[in-house]
């Protein structure tokens, strides 16, 4: 699993397998009962595999698997690791109110500029938000180097469950 040159701050990956998903789904169903070093959750056809919180930091990456069943008994795993939904939540929050920010003053910015009017305390603005885009983004990568160790001990966990 190649990490280090990608630009996704949400790695993904895809697995085809020659079992039905309902076994590959029952592995982890067993899984959850009879091991503590992961937390497995199953809704549907989804899994999730966190971290215990005892061991989670702020930037704890989780696995979460999507098994779908194909013909002659053969299923696919698409598999996406992400930080916990809350952080993640509030990276989305921060970036939508970047963009709503940076839209806001360019239209006024833009307006002020027609009118003939000064647009630099607008244009500074919009350019600071372009800088903080920037910054969230390095923040989301740092993040995700911090998590690295998590994400492969993650996907050993489940390569090591799936026999694979």
């Amino acid at each position: 699993m190649k990490l280090e040159n990608d630009i996704v701050l949400r790695p993904r990956f895809n697995l085809n397998l020659p079992k039905h998903n309902e076994t590959v789904l029952s592995v982890f169903e067993e899984l959850k009962a009879s091991q503590s070093q992961y937390i497995i959750s199953r809704v549907d056809d989804h899994v999730f595999i966190r971290i215990p919180k005892h061991k989670q930091h702020f930037w704890s990456p989780q696995l979460h698997l999507e098994i779908n069943a194909l013909e002659d008994n053969t299923c696919s795993i698409h598999g996406l690791f992400g930080p916990n939904p809350t952080v993640w939540t509030l990276f989305m929050f921060l970036h939508f109110v970047v963009a709503m920010l940076f839209i806001g003053f360019g239209i006024w910015g833009y307006s002020n500029w027609a009118l003939n009017e000064t647009y630099g305390m607008q244009l500074s603005i919009c350019i600071s938000m372009i800088i903080l885009w920037f910054v969230l983004y390095f923040i989301g990568r740092t993040g995700r180097a911090k998590g690295k160790n998590d994400m492969i001990l993650l996907h050993r966990f489940m390569k090591e469950s799936l026999n694979l």
